[in-house]
């Protein structure tokens, strides 16, 4: 048997017995602790004082020292137990609090799971798919719609769009010659020549130049 069985087998056996719940025996481990906490406040200044009495007779009366010694030494033993039972007290109520936890934990998912499984209680599966398939077949019907809406409806396909261009290029070419017409006619070209440049005076005087080295070369 595993340890969490015992656990719940003797939680049922100390049910029956009509136990203590966690909450009460934390409350008094808590009741316990400030107890044993107050004790140790006061053997912790008994300490002080035996301590304070063995300085004030020191050698001069030996006797009285020595036992104020003893004392202190009985409430360090004490102090110590003290500390030891409040390690244990600790970790029994912090075990308790845990269970107690533990215990509230698993009654809320139990209840959790009642609330899923009334939830579900109702619903059957074959409904749930047949359900989904309605839908996805309802939105693949809208998407159809939506395409059939949103394609052009196509008017105009029939005709060639290079036949339409070369259409738009003589509606253009008439617009532009109607727009010269309107303007006064095309410009005409001129029928006379027009007269030549006369020759620079520099040129002349270069000719001139050129006979009179002719003339005395020969």
């Amino acid at each position: 048997m595993s340890k969490i069985s015992k656990f719940f087998k003797g939680n049922s056996n100390s049910s029956k017995k009509h136990g203590p719940t966690p909450q009460e025996a934390i409350h008094k481990l808590r009741e316990t602790e400030e107890m044993l906490t107050k004790k140790q406040e006061y053997l912790e200044k008994r300490i002080e004082q035996e301590l304070a009495t063995a300085k004030k007779h020191g050698t001069k009366n030996k006797r009285a020292a020595l036992q104020a010694l003893k004392r202190k030494k009985r409430f360090e033993q004490q102090l110590s137990q003290i500390d030891g039972t409040l390690s244990t007290i600790e970790f029994q109520r912090e075990a308790l609090e845990n269970a107690n936890t533990n215990t509230e934990v698993l009654k809320n998912m139990s209840y959790a799971a009642k609330a899923i499984s009334s939830a579900h209680e109702n619903m059957d599966l074959d409904k749930i798919d047949s359900l989904m398939q309605d839908i996805t077949e309802q939105q693949e019907i809208a998407q159809e719609i939506s395409d059939a809406i949103s394609r052009p409806a196509g008017f105009g396909e029939e005709f060639d769009e290079d036949e339409l261009l070369a259409e738009l290029e003589d509606l253009e070419q008439e617009d532009l010659d109607q727009h010269l017409v309107t303007a006064g006619g095309l410009p005409t070209v001129p029928s006379s020549s027009l007269p030549s440049r006369p020759a620079s005076k520099k040129k002349v005087e270069v000719d001139e130049d050129m006979e009179q080295l002719a003339a005395w070369a020969s």
